[in-house]
């Protein structure tokens, strides 16, 4: 952990960066709990340099990061950096019980890594729930000019390309996310009190802006699918659009968990565009807790170009699922009428009915004298529930995805862990492998300083320079997709398939199910959502070198999952344990 010559002062350290093209770039995140408004309602929430969401991160790939944390709250935290690799810094990855001990308040860190990789990444906090209280940001490095770029394949006309290149040097963080009246403990105490868990949500925010909505119960009946109609009976779902639940269970739990729906009005995001630049380009991520969100705008189709910080062969689609930490990259040709869009977020899990908006606005010249024409009635590409609004609306289907250029990986691995997904016990509490990961390895001494320090049962060890298949293996039904999200260097996307995975390997499987796996143009991300389990088991196959010693935690992104044990420490490369430098063997230093 880094200290500073106490006779110093941290701002001729420190300054800060919203873009910077330099080597070194010094980043200050000063964390505050303070009463905030978001979606129309106050509660206590962390604030990242007095704002929400956290200031973006600009970067130029290769550039080196200093980035320091001011713990100004009442709580011990770290900040995780969604995506980057850490090669060769692992003591950088935020995670307490891994990496570091939680910064203490009032304590710096004084984060140091590498900005290898291009492309869209996100911070956040990675202590308890933190994230959902309002501590997260985005990350862009901008590609060195060495990276080939696919914009080819979309047009060979020159002006274009250059308009097309200037958009994806000025793009955009968009930030999906779900948001709670409800602090993360007060969640989790709740959850823990009544033994429910906790996948319903307030609002629906874009970019931090939003409103709490309450739909009428016949608009709630009438949204409800017949199938959901059938497992329901003689109940309803409740004033929040959720499904209701034992009522002495319910009884527990505060107003704003389950039900309690109060209707508040807060922002909305405005996406302004100057459609004289032919395109934008914008990093659609999320940062939600438990929402899986279809994603859309009206009138305005969108190209995705690249996934999780890797370029794909562009595809042209009108909406896209947006898994909980996942990035896409998007170019939006602006060639409608001047005047305003919605963009649509919405919710297409079935526990609840929830959904928020943006505007994507067209700029007008200061000249011009005539208004601008009214906005026109759209079609919407999606529904409330986040399916189809119309049958020509054309979805990203994932299998389609190719990578550019294409990376294949090993052919063969040297180590397989089948890890089972199911509840463990009561509703909130969920396995990975054969135990609950739980909140109590927080505390322990960092795995990077002693890799005993946390039971076995929590842990898989690999050997350095050796492939890895991991099989998601989700074991039960009534399981909604898992965004799953490996820190460290990515992972190929090899196979999927319906069914439990039966098999004591990916080479016996492709022997029955070939059609089930792809060792050619296989994806590579960081977070990719498991095959729905809704109706019966399901199971998702990914393949990873180690190629970075350290530990690195494995886990779902839905945070009351992570929170609830669906998480796994990979000490990767046991063999060639990083030597960790001085200073970060020595505890946070306080600011008094």
């Amino acid at each position: 952990m880094a200290r500073f010559p106490g006779g110093l002062s941290l701002l001729a350290l420190l300054y800060f960066a919203q873009w910077a093209s330099c080597k070194l770039v010094q980043f200050n995140l000063d964390l505050t709990w303070e009463d905030h408004e978001v979606a129309g309602s106050t509660r206590k929430m962390i604030l990242s340099n007095g704002q929400f969401p956290a200031p973006q991160l600009r970067l130029k790939q290769g550039d080196e990061v200093e980035f320091l944390v001011n713990n100004s709250l009442p709580f011990g935290t770290t900040v995780h950096f969604h995506g980057i690799e850490q090669r060769g810094t692992p003591w950088s990855d935020g995670v307490p019980g891994l990496s570091q001990k939680p910064i203490a308040p009032g304590d710096h860190f004084l984060y140091k890594w590498q900005a290898n990789e291009y492309g869209a990444y996100l911070y956040h906090a990675h202590t308890r729930g933190q994230v959902d209280d309002g501590l997260y940001g985005a990350i862009y490095i901008e590609p060195s000019d060495a990276v080939e770029k696919p914009f080819h394949l979309l047009t060979d006309d020159e002006a274009e390309l250059d308009a097309i290149l200037q958009a994806e040097k000025d793009t955009q963080p968009i930030i999906l996310a779900d948001w709670r009246r409800l602090t993360s403990e007060e969640v989790w105490n709740a959850q823990v009190a009544s033994g429910l868990e906790d996948f319903c949500t307030n609002s629906i925010l874009i970019n931090g802006k939003g409103s709490e909505i309450c739909l009428s119960q016949d608009r709630i009946d009438a949204l409800t699918s017949p199938a959901l109609k059938q497992v329901l009976g003689n109940t309803s779902l409740t004033d929040m659009a959720c499904l209701p639940s034992d009522p002495e269970a319910l009884k527990l739990t505060p107003p704003g968990f389950r039900r309690g729906c109060t209707p508040h009005t807060g922002p909305t995001e405005i996406l302004e565009v100057d459609p004289s630049t032919q395109y934008r380009s914008w990093d659609v991520s999320s940062m939600a807790s438990t929402s899986s969100l279809a994603f859309s705008i009206d009138k305005h189709p969108v190209y995705i170009y690249a996934i999780d910080g890797r370029y794909i062969e562009p595809l042209r689609v009108d909406a896209l699922t947006i898994a909980i930490g996942t990035r896409y990259s998007i170019l939006v040709k602006l060639d409608q009428a001047p005047t305003d869009y919605p963009v649509r977020a919405a919710n297409n899990v079935p526990a609840q009915i929830i959904n928020g908006t943006a505007i994507l606005r067209y700029k007008t010249p200061a000249a011009t004298a005539t208004p601008p024409p009214p906005p026109p009635t759209t079609t919407p590409y999606i529904t409330e529930l986040g399916t189809n609004a119309t049958a020509s609306t054309t979805f990203l289907n994932e299998s389609a995805v190719t990578p550019f250029p294409p990376i294949s990986p090993a052919l063969t691995s040297h180590k397989t862990f089948i890890l089972n997904v199911d509840h463990a016990g009561a509703s909130y509490r969920w396995t990975l492998g054969n135990a609950s990961f739980p909140l109590s390895n927080e505390d322990a001494t960092p795995l990077l300083f002693n890799r005993t320090s946390i039971p076995a049962k929590y842990l898989i060890t690999t050997q350095n320079n050796t492939w890895v298949d991991i099989i998601i293996n989700m074991t039960s039904s009534g399981q909604p997709p898992h965004p799953i999200h490996k820190h460290s260097n990515k992972y190929f996307v090899i196979g999927a398939g319906q069914g439990s995975f039966t098999y004591a390997s990916v080479a016996e499987a492709v022997k029955h199910v070939p059609q089930n796996f792809n060792f050619v143009t296989p994806q590579i991300r960081d977070t990719f959502p498991t095959p729905s389990a809704a109706a019966g088991p399901a199971w998702l196959a990914i393949r990873y070198q180690v190629v970075n010693p350290g530990p690195f935690l494995l886990h779902c992104h839905l945070q009351l999952h992570l929170s609830g044990g669906m998480a796994l420490a990979l000490l990767d490369g046991v063999d060639a344990w990083p030597v960790v430098p001085g200073e970060y063997r020595m505890p946070a230093v306080s600011s008094s």
